[in-house]
């Protein structure tokens, strides 16, 4: 799962993304209230986890400004403002959750993952399509029973799926997913990652459960629907002009230059 962690002091930034790495989230960091607002903008990131005290504007005014965008990712404020006060203007302003510091990782590890799941539409810690489950808690994947063992990207690539099944996500949503913009290697490599994935499938029996969509990317099937949800294929419009903070607009044109999808 990707997370984009909004937090001006740089030491705890640091601290917290070593934290978040360490229980399998990809992280990115922005330090004030605009960069973030561009970065939500840009990029499709799972949850967001903010400081409320931006150099900019408050942590307030990014989930409102997010939220009038239709901009629609979770939002989980982390701050040592522990009034009910803070917490209720929280919540009234779109926020998803709220945990203060000092914070145990674990429980906070534990509500990253549901606001997750409520926003994915799902109740419980696994993910499931057909006889596929996924468990977002032990990271375990099977097959009607069968244990799959996959690398850390292939993971990456089956969770990001099921997270979004019935939708078509284009190779470039899997390219930010995995490596968030930063040193990504040439797009086929995602064909190499899912066709690995697919035979890992298959040979515990899940047959089909990857759609290739001809010109745009990959879906999740779920057999148990039986019905056709495919939905467009998922590519994030870019801010115009101006809007994004140099750092992040870098990262947008370096991924331009690759060109159209294939």
């Amino acid at each position: 799962m990707r997370v984009l962690l909004v937090e001006p002091n740089t030491a705890l930034a640091s601290m917290e993304t070593s934290q978040l790495h360490a229980v399998g989230f990809m992280v990115d960091h922005a330090a004030s209230g605009h960069d973030a607002v561009a970065m939500l903008k840009l990029y499709d990131y799972d949850i967001a986890v903010m400081e409320l005290g931006l150099p900019d504007m408050e942590g307030y005014d990014v989930v409102r400004r997010c939220r009038a965008a239709r901009i629609t990712t979770p939002v989980l404020i982390l701050s040592s403002r522990a009034s009910p006060q803070a917490k209720v203007k929280a919540f009234s302003t779109g926020a998803d959750d709220y945990v203060t510091r000092p914070y145990d990782t674990m429980e906070l590890t534990a509500r990253m993952q549901a606001v997750i799941r409520r926003s994915k539409g799902y109740s419980e810690p696994t993910l499931q399509a057909g006889m596929l489950r996924l468990s977002l808690d032990s990271r375990d994947v099977s097959v009607n029973g069968r244990s799959v063992h996959l690398t850390g990207k292939e993971y990456m690539i089956l969770e990001l799926l099921l997270l979004r099944k019935g939708m078509v996500l284009t190779k470039d949503a899997f390219l930010n997913h995995l490596y968030g913009g930063m040193d990504e290697p040439e797009m086929k490599i995602i064909d190499v990652f899912v066709c690995k994935l697919r035979k890992k499938l298959q040979k515990a029996g899940g047959e089909n459960l990857i759609t290739t969509v001809w010109g745009q990317g990959y879906m999740l099937r779920d057999d148990a629907v039986g019905t056709d949800t495919t939905a467009p294929a998922m590519d994030l419009p870019v801010p115009a002009e101006g809007e994004l903070p140099p750092h992040v607009a870098a990262r947008a044109t370096s991924r331009d230059a690759r060109g159209s999808l294939t």
